[in-house]
């Protein structure tokens, strides 16, 4: 069977998370054996092939081999400057990896050669050695601490897993690849970075001085099918009772704050969550990098922008919520509260500016009252504590915490009202909890989303709206009527 028959088929032309374009760099000049002249290069080299194998090899030759051929089919093409996936060009590829091949001397299994063809497009065209993760539908976070460590998180478990890249320099080209169509920069100055997949996933990236061991990366994948709240309620995120009810909140205009840990499931339930907005209304979201996915049309997205080199120019979220005031919104989405903007948000909500959603990192809806006083002050106002809180009380009217279990499952463990202030008090009643039953033998943990039989003081707000909530939803019994939990 030829070569080109062998590779043919084995790398799929639909859209894959990678870019679709490979930005052509000169590559640097491979180490040669000596008396070998301009064939395969030597071993220990960062770019090297074996000079003849027959059958197995081992992954890390196989990487050395995979980056050897995409320095010489980028060498071939140092006139153009940008390559983009085409039949075309996926066929001018082909060729150039068979003259490659058959140069470095070596002769694979069919199997390994379809992996390596594979691997040589992934470099071209993709995010590398990490690519198949990102394909992969079931990996929902992929980690890479420095180039011999590669985890992946799958059901809500840490895995490692055998990917390796070549050297350090090779995960800088990675981050590289990631960062440049969004404008954004990574250097020793800077050596930090968020930004974001063509598909929407979350991106950030530290690498040396401030990483030790080596550039870091972390992906947060999105699912490609964006979840309904059908979806959240057949996971046992949330009950029919809890959905019907946070409906009824939204379309209301409760401002409502979604609060958890890092992995707890924030942006997908603000994303649910936020298309409860009726379709008629005019939504701005403010994220520091684009992740919502909103169905609504009419709906403004802004990011924020971080300054150049020259330190001017940066944009924060503060200044996109300030500006967003302007834009005559009925809704403002803040992707998330980190900082003095959490002042602007409030500020927003105490004026005219109901049915505000935003995000921020607590444990407890008590925690979230105490971290919006602490980002409030971060503006830099000398505003007194008690103040702060008024504000806060007056502006949330709910709060909902959103929980990751021990087993990795993610659920909503409060519903809380926020319901004033009782001398220097935020008053806080649940209305809806998560009660731990136990785990299984198998570790799962076994759990109960039930009322708490307190209906909110802003009810009258729901059925201003036309939502004539039964009393059944807060845990009320009806005569003849069983309990859903």
């Amino acid at each position: 069977m030829s070569l080109l028959k062998r590779i043919g088929g084995s790398q799929s032309q639909g859209e894959t998370p990678g870019t679709g374009n490979a930005v052509v760099a000169s590559p640097a000049a491979p180490v040669l054996r000596s008396g070998q002249g301009d064939g395969a290069p030597a071993t220990g080299s960062s770019h090297t092939a074996p000079g003849s194998a027959t059958g197995e090899m081992s992954q890390q030759r196989m990487l050395e081999l995979s980056l050897w051929i995409v320095d010489r089919i980028l060498s071939s093409l140092s006139g153009q400057q940008e390559l983009k996936r085409s039949p075309e060009v996926e066929r001018q590829i082909q060729e150039k990896f068979t003259g490659a091949y058959r140069q470095s001397g070596v002769n694979l299994t069919d199997d390994q050669t379809k992996q390596l063809y594979d691997m040589v497009m992934d470099e071209l065209f993709g995010f590398g050695p990490i690519e198949p993760l990102l394909r992969d539908e079931l990996v929902t976070e992929v980690m890479v601490n420095g180039p011999r460590l590669v985890y992946i998180e799958q059901k809500g478990k840490l895995t490692l897993t055998p990917v390796r890249f070549a050297n350090d320099d090779h995960v800088l080209k990675v981050i590289d690849r990631i960062i440049r169509p969004l404008g954004r920069r990574i250097d020793r100055k800077w050596p930090m970075v968020d930004a974001r997949l063509p598909d929407g996933s979350r991106v950030n990236a530290i690498i040396p001085p401030c990483a030790i061991d080596g550039p870091s990366i972390t992906i947060r994948k999105f699912s490609k099918k964006k979840l309904q709240v059908e979806d959240l309620i057949r996971f046992g995120s949330m009950t029919p009772e809890m959905a019907e009810f946070l409906r009824a909140c939204v379309v209301s205009r409760l401002n409502i704050i979604v609060s958890g840990g890092t992995g707890s499931g924030k942006t997908t339930l603000l994303n649910v969550l936020s298309n409860f907005i009726p379709e008629e209304e005019r939504i701005v979201t403010i994220e520091d990098s684009a992740e919502l996915k909103l169905a609504q049309e009419h709906v403004v997205r802004l990011e924020s922008k971080p300054a150049e080199l020259d330190g001017t120019g940066r944009v924060s979220i503060n200044d996109l919520v300030i500006n967003s005031l302007r834009m005559r919104p009925e809704r403002i989405v803040v992707g998330e509260c980190r900082g003095g903007e959490t002042m602007a948000m409030l500020q927003a909500m105490n004026t005219g500016h109901d049915g505000s959603l935003s995000t921020l990192h607590a444990n407890t809806p008590r925690d979230a009252i105490a971290r919006m006083e602490t980002m409030a002050m971060m503006a830099g106002m000398d505003i007194p504590v008690n103040v702060i809180r008024e504000q806060i009380a007056a502006a949330v009217d709910l709060i909902v915490q959103q929980t990751r279990l021990e087993d990795g499952s993610r659920k909503i463990s409060h519903i809380t009202e926020v319901q004033g202030m009782e001398g220097d008090v935020v008053v806080l009643q649940d209305i809806f909890l998560l009660h731990i039953l136990g785990k299984t033998p198998e570790g799962k943990v076994m759990s109960e989303l039930r009322p708490t039989g307190t209906r909110p003081r802003f009810s009258s707000r729901l059925e201003a709206s036309g939502f004539k909530l039964p009393p059944s939803i807060f845990g009320a019994t009806v005569p003849g009527q069983k309990r859903s939990w």
